[in-house]
């Protein structure tokens, strides 16, 4: 499944949240990236249909969604698991997917009953079908979430912060899940936790304060950290200096903080970069480019 995104922009009153974004791609898993605020969530729902761009253009399978003949077409083949997902406590697993197949347009009763029973079963809660889900966890809830995006067999599935606030063991799990749902669909998995996309993703786009500042492959990040990682271990306060702090750990005397800078400070030891080095530095260097062009302004 090819998706297209040209251009795209989304103001709102005033406040742009997507400034020109543009990203190509099709089959497998796609993980998008970025802090909160970056834009993710606006560009998932204008993904999914629900929001119309202030301009610029989306393409999903050929299909486009600028007109209510292309938002029809690509509805029927998308499976959307949004942030917040309101569920019907008082119905059950398996009676919530069997409404949202005959939602999805699954008519034929055999077929949907036996989807929903592969789906309980592929989300691990097939002993759970027949519970009311008011009084499932959060990550069965989200377990559900996902099943219910993956009714109807669809080619997209767009996926917006799937373990925020999940517990590590659920989030461990869900990742798991995420991982087996490439193959012949084309999967958009958004989140600001760089372990989910590196767990899953072979690819990533980063976004910060609504532009698309990478693209490329997962590992890739690592690069912009490449000779700019420093150690710094300290017995006293926090150093000072140009950089960011990529990580800071206690240690038996004191603290150890991994740094992104370009100009060390006196005793900073440099080390390997990790992805959530590059992570990091790309943040930096986004911030820098935003100040240095606002500061071209005046």
């Amino acid at each position: 499944m090819d998706v297209t995104i040209t251009g795209l922009t989304k103001a709102f009153k005033g406040n742009t949240a997507l400034n020109a974004v543009d990203l190509e791609f099709g089959g497998g898993m796609i993980g998008l990236l970025g802090p909160n605020g970056a834009g993710k969530t606006t560009l998932m729902r204008l993904l999914t249909g629900i929001l119309r761009p202030s301009s610029g253009r989306i393409t999903v399978g050929g299909h486009d969604l600028g007109n209510r003949a292309g938002r029809a077409s690509v509805k029927r083949m998308l499976g959307y698991l949004p942030q917040h997902l309101d569920l019907y406590p008082d119905l059950s697993a398996r009676e919530f997917l069997d409404y949202i197949g005959l939602l999805k347009g699954v008519d034929d009763k055999r077929a949907r009953r036996a989807q929903v029973d592969a789906l309980l079963g592929q989300v691990s809660l097939a002993d759970s079908a027949k519970q009311r889900l008011g009084g499932f966890s959060g990550g069965m809830k989200r377990r559900v979430g996902i099943a219910q995006a993956l009714m109807g067999d669809p080619r997209l599935v767009v996926v917006d912060e799937p373990t925020a606030s999940l517990d590590p063991e659920e989030r461990m799990r869900f990742r798991s899940l995420l991982a087996s749902l490439g193959g012949q669909r084309t999967v958009v998995l958004s989140t600001h936790m760089l372990d989910d996309v590196a767990q899953t993703c072979s690819r990533a786009a980063v976004l910060a304060a609504g532009r698309v500042v990478y693209d490329g492959s997962t590992p890739g990040l690592t690069a912009f950290a490449e000779g700019r990682t420093y150690r710094i271990d300290t017995g006293g306060p926090q150093p000072a200096g140009d950089f960011s702090i990529a990580n800071a750990a206690a240690t038996g005397d004191g603290m150890r903080y991994r740094v992104i800078t370009d100009t060390p400070p006196p005793k900073a030891v440099p080390v390997s970069a990790t992805l959530e080095d590059g992570y990091v530095a790309l943040m930096r260097d986004a911030r820098a480019a935003r100040e240095e062009a606002a500061d071209g302004g005046r």
